[in-house]
């Protein structure tokens, strides 16, 4: 079993994810939850939040991998600035404690979730409560998204491996 933290940065809400990937095809959700810095302290502080509540996480499940949604650059470039510092901060956290990180774009883990890149946040959460056996989807959404990272780098990582297998 190997454990991988999925991360959704943001500077006022960061998702974190944590599943367990049993090598056959199997995940399950361990937790998930935010962390929370102080919405009207400043950037820095956030930040500082932020790489401290993962280094929790990190600490508390010893992952193989920190995945993380990368910056999506959509209209507005300072929000897009402002998510790189949170993103940054995410891989940092992983590489103090020699954790290898990857980046997954927001439309591949859909498309890897779900099975289209164009899925609403519904069908993600859905998704996500169907694969890994929850009654209820993951809360809050930026957990649930966190999750979705989480498991899309399991199942991107295991494409691979069922192709030898299909070949074989």
């Amino acid at each position: 079993m190997q454990v991988v933290v999925g991360v959704d940065p943001g500077t006022t809400i960061t998702g974190y994810g944590v599943v367990a990937d049993r090598g056959d095809g199997a995940v399950t959700l361990l937790e998930c939850g935010v962390v929370r810095p102080r919405a009207r302290a400043p950037l820095a502080e956030r930040l500082r939040d932020v790489h401290l509540g993962l280094c929790e996480v990190l600490a508390r499940h010893r992952p193989v991998a920190l995945a993380v949604e990368a910056v999506f650059a959509g209209r507005n470039a300072r929000t897009a600035v402002i998510l790189a510092h949170a993103r940054g901060v995410a891989l940092l956290a992983a590489a103090e404690v020699g954790v290898p990180a990857a980046e997954l774009p927001p439309a591949r883990v859909k498309q890897l979730v779900v099975g289209t890149g164009r899925a609403t946040k519904g069908q993600v959460a859905r998704m996500l409560q169907h694969r890994l056996r929850l009654r209820t989807p993951p809360q809050p959404a930026d957990a649930a998204d966190a999750v979705a990272v989480a498991l899309a780098f399991c199942l991107e990582r295991a494409a691979p491996r069922r192709a030898l297998r299909l070949r074989g």
